[in-house]
C-alpha cells in the first residue's frame, strides 16, 4: 500500500497530482443517517458514480446539498464499460465519488472492479464510511458476532443454491445473507432442509425505514412468516454450526436412529426425528445411517 492512500481529506502531496476516487456509504433507508462528510462530498465532487442517479438525486435533495459535479450512472450492466472513463477523470485531477443505492459500494453492489483499478493505477482511494446492512442486521440479530461472514445473495439456480447452502453446512461462524422478497420464501425452505429447520435465524426487513421488520426463529419458523408475502430489501442472518444443539457426529447419528427405532418408531420418522434433534439436514443423518449399514456378504 502506498503512502498516498493515507492522505486525509483537503491534504494534497507532491505524489497526488490526480484526483481521488471515494468511497461513499450511503444511507439504507433515513437521509439523517448520512454524516456530514458525505453531505460535503456530493457537494464538492467533480464526478459522482451513482448506482442509481434518480436515487442520488433524490439523496442530495432530502440533505440540501447542491451538486455541482458531474453525474454518471455506475450500475452492474455498465460497470466495466465506465472504468476506463472515470479512470480517465482521476488522471485528470478529479474527485470521484462512487455511491451505491444504500449501504457502502462494492458490498453486493457495484463498485470493487473501480476500485482495483483505480489502486493498481496508483491512484488515491479512500472511503466515507457509512451504514451497511451487513453489520446492521448482525448487531440487532443476537446472534454470535464475534466471528461472521457474508455470503452476499444465494445463486437463482435450485441445484447452485443447494450445493452452496451444502457447502455452508458446517460453517461455524454466524452467517449473513441479502434475498430479494419474492425468492425470500424458496431461500428459507432450502436453508431448512439444507442446514437443519431448526437452525436458529433473524430476518431484517426494511432496515432503518419506515416500515423496518425484525422477524427472529428457527429457519422453519421462519419459512411460515415469510410464507404470508414479504416486501422490501431483506438481510437474513443465520446462526452457525457451533450454535447448534449438540452437533454430533456419524455414530451419534447412527445411535440415536437406532435408539427411536427400538422405542418403536419407524425408520424413515427416526431418521427426521433425530435429525431435528441434533439440528442437522435429515439427509446427513440419512447418509450416516446407510454408512453404518454392514456390508453385503460376497
Amino acid at each position: 500500500m502506498s503512502a498516498a492512500d493515507h492522505v486525509p481529506d483537503g491534504e494534497h502531496t507532491d505524489r497526488q497530482l490526480s484526483g481521488r476516487l471515494i468511497v461513499a456509504g450511503a444511507p439504507l433507508g433515513q437521509a439523517g443517517d448520512v454524516s456530514p462528510r458525505l453531505k460535503a462530498a456530493l457537494g464538492a465532487a467533480d464526478v459522482i458514480a451513482a448506482e442509481d442517479t434518480r436515487r442520488l438525486r433524490r439523496l442530495a435533495a432530502d440533505l440540501g446539498v447542491t451538486v455541482s459535479g458531474r453525474i454518471v450512472s455506475y450500475y452492474d450492466a455498465v460497470e466495466t464499460a465506465r472504468v476506463p472513463g472515470l479512470l480517465a477523470a482521476l488522471g485528470a485531477g478529479s474527485d470521484v465519488v462512487l455511491i451505491s443505492d444504500g449501504g457502502m459500494p462494492a458490498v453486493s453492489d457495484p463498485g470493487y472492479r473501480l476500485v482495483r483499478a483505480a489502486a493498481e493505477a496508483g491512484y488515491v482511494v479512500t472511503s466515507l464510511p457509512g451504514p451497511s446492512a451487513v453489520t446492521t442486521a448482525l448487531a440487532v440479530s443476537g446472534l454470535p458476532s464475534d466471528r461472521f461472514c457474508f455470503e452476499g445473495f444465494l445463486p437463482r439456480a435450485t441445484q447452485a443454491r443447494t450445493r452452496r447452502l451444502v457447502e455452508l453446512r458446517e460453517e461455524p461462524r454466524t452467517m449473513v445473507f441479502f434475498e430479494a422478497p419474492h425468492r425470500i420464501s424458496a431461500t428459507l425452505e432450502a436453508m431448512s432442509e439444507e442446514l437443519g429447520s431448526d437452525r436458529p435465524a433473524v430476518a431484517c426487513r426494511e432496515l432503518t425505514k419506515t416500515y423496518e421488520e425484525i422477524a427472529r426463529g428457527s429457519l422453519a419458523e421462519l419459512r411460515v412468516w415469510a410464507a404470508a408475502g414479504v416486501r422490501g430489501e431483506l438481510t437474513l442472518v443465520v446462526a452457525g454450526w457451533e450454535a447448534q444443539r449438540p452437533a454430533g457426529g456419524r455414530n451419534d447419528f447412527v445411535g440415536e436412529v437406532l435408539a427411536r427405532e427400538g422405542a418403536g418408531t419407524s425408520r424413515k420418522e427416526a431418521i427426521a426425528e433425530s435429525a431435528k434433534h441434533f439440528g442437522v439436514p435429515k439427509r446427513q443423518v440419512y447418509d450416516a445411517v446407510v454408512a453404518a449399514r454392514p456390508p453385503k456378504p460376497s
